[in-house]
This record gives structure tokens, sequence and C-alpha cells, in this order.
């Protein structure tokens, strides 16, 4: 089974569209099952309501529903972490990521790739001044840190179990999706697609949401900008002492005065700026740890909507056998919660091990 994690906030328009685009691409690859895992992310519009009326339709569909919005960030998380497939999309709603290239995604996969990365051609549906900073960001970051951003690839991604289950043991709560992609690693392989303007709606991502997005990446995989302050503080230092030698020596031999207090006023408000920049910079690094150490979890799932459901033996690949349970651990939201509950299957004595345990993975030699 290969699942796709949609994450979704004020999509109402763009749902039918994308699932119609959808559909048909995963009904024609063969020998393969689905799953959709949407995400609604604290929508304000009609998206729950479309994405139930979806799943009415077709049961591939699960939905994760979030207490409010906890980001895009978030969600992406959610759905990685709900996904059962032994290969996990995560893909857009506003079909900006065509949903053709998936059959090669899972081709390159079936061949030994346990990433395989969809990056753009070009941006050209994106404005000139996005291009130019998106430009600028890729190529500060990889000066900078040493997790290397491979330059125009969003989320759109196929990850093997392998992968999600490297990024699923990631503690952060401070989340910068992209980077946790590349920390990973693993074998990767690139395919090239051009990316078509939103089918409907609107960017959720404002210039000034899009700068701190990129501080966040900066922060999360980088000290770099802590130890510049180092080299700027020593280099002003230097400077100051070579000034102040010059200064003494012109007065003691020249027996020239110091004029006025408008040199002494331009040092000590430029100083004043400098140490103020310097102490933003160590916020931004304080302000991650004080969050990290506060431990609330990423997200909050108000409901799922989900079958309970067996899943079946499916194809194997690369020496993996797969092993089912059944799961019952969630509803639909339209029966009797304590029904579910007086009919969920005890806890085994005997081996310890719960009857409504996820399908996992053996890999097999």
């Amino acid at each position: 089974m290969i699942s796709l994690v949609v994450p979704c906030h004020n999509e109402a328009p763009a749902l039918d569209k994308f699932y119609r685009a959808i559909a048909p691409v995963l009904d024609s690859v063969a020998n393969v099952r689905f799953e959709i895992v949407c995400v609604n992310d604290g929508s304000t519009d009609d998206t729950l309501n479309v994405l139930l009326a979806l799943r009415r339709k077709d049961t591939r569909i699960r939905i994760i529903d979030f207490t409010r919005n906890f980001g895009k960030e978030a969600a992406l998380s959610a759905g990685i972490d709900e996904a059962q497939g032994d290969a996990v999309i995560p893909i857009d709603a506003d079909l900006q990521d065509p949903p053709a290239l998936i059959p090669v995604m899972i081709e390159r996969w079936r061949d030994g790739a346990e990433v395989v990365l969809a990056k753009r051609t070009n941006r050209a549906s994106d404005s000139v001044a996005k291009r130019v900073a998106a430009g600028l960001y890729y190529r500060v970051h990889n000066r900078l840190s040493e997790v290397k951003l491979p330059e125009n690839v969003g989320d759109f991604r196929l990850m093997d179990r392998r992968v999600v289950t490297a990024i699923k043991r990631l503690p952060e709560r401070r989340r910068f999706m992209k980077g946790l992609f590349a920390w990973v690693g693993f074998h990767t392989e690139i395919v090239e697609y051009v990316r078509d303007p939103r089918s409907a709606g609107e960017s959720k991502f404002s210039g000034w949401r899009l700068w701190n997005f990129a501080l966040e990446g900066i922060t999360s995989f980088s000290t770099v900008p802590l130890r510049c302050w180092t080299y700027i503080g020593g280099s002003l230092a230097l400077l100051s002492l070579a000034y102040g030698s010059y200064i003494a020596l012109r007065t003691i031999i020249h027996g020239v005065d110091v004029p006025g207090y408008a040199s002494l006023l331009v040092g000590i408000l430029f100083l004043g700026g400098i140490q103020l920049v310097g102490i933003g910079v160590i916020g931004e690094y304080v302000g991650r740890i004080y969050y990290e150490s506060k431990g609330r979890p990423l997200y909050l799932v108000r409901r799922r909507y989900q079958s309970s459901v067996k899943v079946s033996h499916l194809p194997s690949r690369a020496g993996m056998r797969v092993l089912t349970r059944l799961d019952m651990s969630s509803s639909d939201g339209a029966g009797k919660s304590s029904a579910a509950r007086s009919t969920r299957p005890q806890r085994s004595r005997s081996n310890g091990c719960h009857p409504d345990a996820r399908p996992f993975v053996r890999r097999t030699s």
C-alpha cells in the first residue's frame, strides 16, 4: 500500500478538482493499493464537509481533523504519523504538483530508490520577486548549513517506509520539514516537472510568513549566525583599539585635539545597533530552546474519520514481507463510540501484544 498525505487548510474550492485529477491516476497503477490521508488543519471554510463528502464516495480517503490550525509543517507530520503504507507521498491539494508524476515516482521506488524527489524545472508560476528570493535563500541556506537543501524541491516526494520511520523518530516540535527530509538522507533520485498555477484558491504563505519560514530553516540547521557575532565582536574590538591608538598617537605627536562629540555619538549608535542585532540572533535560538523545552505536542487531533479495515497482503518489494493485523482503533464518527469501546478486543495476556497494532513491515534476507 502507498499513502498519500494531503495537508488541507481552507482548500474547499480545490478539493473536488484535486480528487477528480488524482483518482484516475491512482486507479491506473496496477497491483498497488492506496490510501489518501487528508489532514484538515483547522480550516474555517467548508473543507471538512467537502472531505467527508469525498470520503463517502471513496473509502480510501482518511481524514485527520485538527482541533485548530497548527500549520502546514504540523499537518505534514500528522499525515506521516498516520500513514500506513510502505511508501508515503506528501502532495498539496492545489494541483501545482501534478498527480501524473506519481506512477513515475513509484516506478523509481520499485527500482530501488528510497527517496524520489520531484524537482521543478522552473518557477514560471511564481512572481519575479519570489523567484529571486527563493534563489537567494537556497544559496544562503546551503552556504551556512551542513544539511544541503535541493534547490526548487518542495514537499512533493516519495519516501520509503524506512525513511518515514527515521523522520518519525526526530523529536523537534518547531519543524522545518524540508530540512528534516534532507537530514535523514537515504538513497535519493530526482524526477523533474513543470509546476502549474494553483487550480483554485490562493497561497497561504504571505511574504512575511515566507521570511519567518526562511529564518526557521536557517536557525534549525545552522549555528553559523551565532558564530558570526563572535567574529563581528572581535573585529569591532580590534578596529576600536586601532582607532584609539591612532587618536592617542596623533594627539601626542601633533597635538591635535579630537573635535566634538559627533564621532563619539555615531560610534555609540553604531555599536548599539550591532549589539541589538546580535541579541536578536541569540533570541532566535533561545526562543527555539524555549519552545522545545515545553514539550507540548506538535498537534492535537479532534477526530479521525476512517474505517476499520483489514490490510491485505501487499506485493513484496526488495525483500519485504508484509504482515497484516486487524485495525479497529478508530471510527468514521457515524457510529456509537460506546459500542466501539465495548466490542474492542482485549489485550492478549500471553504475549502482551495489543490486537489493534498497525501493519508493519519485516525485512527478510
